[in-house]
């Protein structure tokens, strides 16, 4: 089964906590801090296989996690780094972030291998946090929390020219004739199911990689048919070679049937509708233009023409015209821009994501039942930097014990009004009406 787009969890991993321990050795008594630092959390990485045409693997399993880092240990021991995930996809896939669909990371071209989550930073260690005034800190800092992520995985084929037009054009005929590629062929709408990729290969030794886009019918930049689940693969493509049935053989007419798919095209994204075309009137050996009717071929080139597109007569059956297309093709590619398309980041995760907060204890004091201390590095920051003589800065106290949920830890200690909070040799009492 060939599956071109898929909708998956990828989740890095959390950084391990730093430990709070302390030196216990004989013949020294009150030993300092010394718990370790907590590994790194496993980064989600995706890498971009030559070997693979499918997201077929992301079709059944919905969520991916990379490994959490461990939490340190006493005597400065650092804990393990969680284990990184690699996940493989077809080269040309794109990754989105689901609820804005804006490009994560474009696996294509010399960018083959993307950090797409990075893992949690493991928390510093108690040992990380003594000063003159905190000899004996009893917090760690906790590891980065993991991110976890919904994305969508969109294959879009790597090809210079993209060939486009109705079921029953002759597109897998036309492909199988000119390239190794060999599409199922039958006569009805909606043969090919599946993108087909081939290689032109010209007598010059040159060639490009041409991609059979299926589906297409009007409405198909609406979802109709498969039109919506394949215009994606035409993106990457540098010029478009648009097959119509010349003969009419499904009793449509070339000239509306040309315009018919531009408009698709445009609808879809309006600048694929400008990209370069050359047309390529199909099945000319069907052809039977009856006395007063008009040459479809040369109605076409007077519709198109004078728009700047080039017509070409060919046949994919007898291959009646098939070389100077393919020369047609080749020197209109010489004269493109080699580099391939690319679609630039416009979702960075890690912007999404709040950082983990120093930490910071709440304790009752052991000898005073009416005394609780505040610790942390977070705190004693706060402390330095706000005057809290001024009503804005003692104001602003207020607030940043409340959004950091000390208040609440307080509480459920059971601190009541008239106990006193102390904070780096700072002491408040404590009322709940006015809060310290």
């Amino acid at each position: 089964m060939f599956a071109d787009r898929a909708k998956i969890i990828i989740r890095s991993g959390k950084g391990g906590d730093g430990h709070v321990s302390f030196r216990r050795e004989k013949y020294v008594p009150d030993g300092g801090p010394d718990g370790g630092d907590g590994g790194r959390g496993g980064d989600v990485i995706f890498e971009a296989d030559k070997g693979m045409n499918t997201l077929f693997d992301y079709r059944h399993k919905r969520k991916f996690s990379a490994g959490n880092g461990q939490e340190g240990g006493k005597k400065r021991c650092h804990g393990k780094d969680g284990q990184d995930l690699v996940l493989r996809v077809p080269e040309g896939t794109v990754v989105r972030e689901a609820q804005s669909g804006q490009v994560i990371a474009d696996l294509s071209g010399d960018h083959l291998r993307q950090v797409v989550l990075k893992g949690g930073r493991g928390g510093n260690g108690n040992m990380h946090y003594a000063t003159s005034t905190m000899q004996a800190p009893k917090y760690a800092q906790p590891g980065q929390e993991a991110i976890e992520l919904e994305v969508i995985l969109e294959l879009k084929m790597i090809a210079d020219v993209g060939l486009i037009g109705f079921p029953n054009a002759g597109k897998s005929t036309f492909l199988s004739r000119v390239t190794n590629a060999r599409p199922k062929i039958a006569d009805y709408p909606f043969t090919t199911i599946t993108p087909n990729l081939g290689v032109v290969e010209t007598d010059d030794g040159q060639g490009f990689v041409i991609a059979d886009i299926p589906g297409l019918i009007e409405g198909a930049s609406q979802g109709a048919g498969l039109g919506h689940e394949f215009l994606r693969h035409i993106e990457r493509t540098r010029l478009m070679i648009h097959l119509v049935d010349a003969a009419g053989v499904d009793g449509r007419d070339p000239v509306e049937s040309v315009r018919a798919i531009n408009r698709e095209l445009a609808s879809y994204q309006e600048d694929l509708a400008l990209r370069p075309q050359i047309i390529a009137a199909n099945k000319i050996d069907a052809v039977y233009v009856q006395e007063g009717e008009k040459d479809p071929v040369a109605a076409l080139r007077e519709a198109f023409e004078p728009e700047g597109y080039s017509v070409y007569a060919v046949s994919a059956v007898t291959g009646e015209g098939i070389g100077e297309l393919l020369s047609a093709v080749m020197e209109k590619l010489r004269s493109m821009p080699q580099e391939k398309i690319r679609f630039s980041q416009e979702y960075f995760p890690e912007e999404h994501i709040r950082d983990n907060s120093l930490p910071f204890t709440v304790e009752r004091s052991d000898k005073d039942e009416h005394l609780f201390i505040v610790e942390g590095p977070k705190i004693e920051k706060m402390l330095g930097y706000t005057n809290l003589e001024a009503e804005k800065g003692f104001r602003f106290f207020q607030n940043f014990l409340k959004d950091n949920g000390i208040l609440e830890q307080l509480e459920e200690l059971g601190i009541r009004d008239g106990d006193t909070v102390r904070m780096y040799g700072l002491s408040f009492d404590y009322y709940k009406g006015s809060e310290p």
